[in-house]
């Protein structure tokens, strides 16, 4: 079969590798679509980053590896005492496979398990013809589900994540710092939750455009206004209830711990490359602010995702900007991404 390997940094090559069989508790699926993530995009520009450059300790996967985990399709065969799902069954599913026994795991945290393996980094991921996951990692898409709709199940995750993390409550004010995947899922899961105002701070007009599109109440561009003082304006000289920063960079952080009132919360999404130098914890400790990180998802919460898109409480098409065949997906799917950001938020594979 065919499939996307990540060689070393810059290096994609679409090749033939074995098809997959799977063992005892897993699952073989026929990728339909499977979306390119921003963490796809850093093993690309910069790896290895996730992908270990020694043999990782639970699969002994390191390079090559297929990327992938934001993907839908239908389940083809099943290894021996899969119970809860059978041929013909459409697909989705997350990309966190862990121990299972450890502390974090018994108390549903996943996500934390220091064995934790992450499907398209630790093992082959979805961007091929054919996957094998474990079943835990499966969910069952009905069928008003679409398949492009269902690859966003992940991205997903990671936005209800990340608002049940800040638990915020209905009337709340929000602030968004980043219009991206993450940042748009994070906004739509807020928005279901039933904020009263989310105000989203991106300094692309195009991405800001987006937001309003799907019901942000303003966008704010840090390049042309004092973005604290705009939103301490908006909100009655208080500031955010809660904030979110969904882009990762060392200055993103500082600015949504601005951006929340006094007595609010800030919720850290995005993966930041380094420290911020210039961060005061002052401001943290004087205004008794909390801060939280937000990593990944856990058990629950693709089932809570389905029932919100089957419920039209969440409606992420707009998310979708381009649909391209997996055989072209360095060219007009990575570097795409990478060299019109502005046009760009979530490009599926097809292969």
């Amino acid at each position: 079969m065919k499939a996307l390997r990540w060689h070393g940094k810059e290096d994609l090559r679409y090749e033939d590798v074995p098809e997959p069989s799977p063992r005892p508790g897993e699952v073989k699926v026929k990728i339909h679509l499977t979306g390119i993530c921003g963490s796809d995009l850093h093993e690309y520009q910069s790896g290895p980053l996730f992908i270990t450059a020694e043999p990782h300790p639970v699969t002994g996967k390191t390079a090559p590896v297929t990327l992938g985990h934001e993907f839908s399709g239908e389940v083809v065969e099943v290894g021996e005492g899969v119970s809860n799902f059978k041929p013909g069954n459409r697909v989705t599913g997350d990309c966190v496979w862990s121990c299972g026994k450890c502390f974090y795991c018994m108390r549903n945290r996943p996500n934390l398990c220091p064995q934790a393996v992450y499907t398209g980094f630790h093992t082959d991921g979805s961007m091929a013809e054919y996957m094998v996951v474990s079943e835990v990692t499966l969910y069952k898409l009905p069928d008003s589900i679409s398949d492009e709709i269902g690859a966003l199940v992940e991205p997903l995750e990671v936005g209800v994540h990340a608002v049940r993390r800040s638990g915020l409550g209905i009337g709340d004010t929000v602030a968004i710092v980043g219009a991206g995947t993450i940042g748009i899922c994070t906004f739509l899961a807020a928005k279901a939750a039933g904020v009263s105002k989310i105000f989203v701070v991106e300094i692309s007009k195009a991405r800001g455009e987006r937001a309003l599109a799907m019901g942000a109440t303003a966008v704010i561009n840090p390049k042309e206004v004092d973005t604290a003082k705009q939103i301490c304006e908006l909100t009655g000289g208080l500031g955010a209830d809660v904030s979110f920063d969904c882009v990762g960079l060392p200055v993103s952080g500082p600015l949504a711990v601005k951006l929340a009132r006094k007595g609010g919360t800030v919720v850290i999404v995005g993966m930041s490359p380094g420290p911020s130098p210039d961060f005061n914890f002052f401001s943290i400790q004087l205004s008794e602010k909390t801060v939280l990180g937000s990593a990944a998802y856990v058990r629950g919460e693709a089932p809570s995702v389905i029932d919100l898109l089957t419920s039209k409480r969440i409606e992420p098409s707009g998310l979708i900007t381009g649909k391209v065949a997996l055989k072209d997906a360095e060219g007009r799917g990575f570097k795409e991404l990478i060299n019109n950001p502005e046009k760009h938020l979530k490009v599926l594979l097809q292969p």
